[in-house]
């Protein structure tokens, strides 16, 4: 399956261009959230190197804030670039459960290859690796069985519409959770 981030922009856009006057935009070194700055203007999600992961990651960030958030440049969410230390990895991997939650769901939803990430190669590494990968586990089985914050269930609903993903979707879902958790049992998954 062919994986372009253009598709995801063109997605994005017609979903939220106009009634959250929000735009995926492809960028540079670093991903970013850029608030608009004029009453009629756009606000930016804008993902990294043209990566098609950094920008699902960065389209569940925006999923997830609220709308406080969506008006400060990058949700105002505090953020140290990788080279962590123990305390600041911590804090990270708690923050970055939903987003890889959300991330991993969509990357299903698209029949993507997701990649659990604790983002500090040069820094003290993983705060407590198998325990985030549990934690992000866990959250995404959440939303499955609680249902998906709504910008989030619309955007998960037209990946698997455009990637006719919908109705494999479960399968694919067990099959990446056992992937991506390997100690836990395919009994204890549970996917309605």
């Amino acid at each position: 399956m062919r994986h372009d981030p253009d598709d995801l922009i063109m997605l994005f856009n017609g979903l939220f261009r106009e009634e959250y006057r929000t735009v995926l935009v492809r960028g540079g070194d670093e991903p970013e959230y850029l608030p608009a700055t004029e009453p009629e203007g756009f606000a930016q999600v804008i993902f990294a190197h043209g990566y098609y992961a950094s920008a699902l990651h960065e389209i569940s960030h925006w999923c997830i804030a609220g709308e406080h958030r969506r008006r400060l440049r990058d949700f105002g969410y505090w953020y140290c670039p990788d080279g962590r230390s123990v305390e600041q990895q911590r804090a990270f991997e708690q923050a970055e459960i939903k987003p890889q939650a959300l991330e991993w769901l969509f990357s299903v939803a698209a029949g993507a290859r997701f990649h659990i990430s604790v983002d500090n190669l040069a820094g003290s590494g993983a705060w407590d690796e198998p325990a985030f990968r549990r934690n992000v586990t866990v959250q995404a089985d959440d939303y499955l069985e609680y249902g998906l914050p709504a910008r989030a269930g619309r955007f998960f609903d037209t990946l698997r519409t455009f990637y006719g993903t919908a109705a494999d979707f479960n399968q694919a879902w067990e099959k990446e959770t056992r992937r991506l958790m390997p100690e836990r049992s395919a009994t204890e998954i549970e996917v309605d």
